[in-house]
């Protein structure tokens, strides 16, 4: 089993999204440093533009991940409501 990964720049709106990230995938792992956040998740992780508007509290078009995004490692596959990293087997 391979992790995935997604990697932001540290602010107020990051945090959000990592603590929706975590919300939705139990087994996600956080990486805190100064000017960076990445989490690490077994095999697959999903984004919810819902669980990122909950942490929000505003509407959230999941293409505003890209504005803070520093790296990211899987397949990706987008749609208007998931983001999703996975390795294919």
């Amino acid at each position: 089993m391979s992790n995935v990964f997604i990697a932001f720049q540290t602010n107020e709106e990051t945090r959000c999204i990592v603590d929706a990230i975590l919300a939705d995938n139990p087994t996600a792992t956080v990486n805190r440093q100064p000017a960076m956040i990445k989490v690490d998740v077994p095999n697959q992780m999903v984004i919810r533009r819902a669980s990122v508007e909950e942490q929000m509290g505003r509407a959230f078009d999941l293409q505003e991940l890209h504005i803070n995004l520093i790296t990211l490692t899987g397949h990706i596959v987008e749609t208007d409501d998931e983001f999703t990293l996975s390795w294919a087997h």
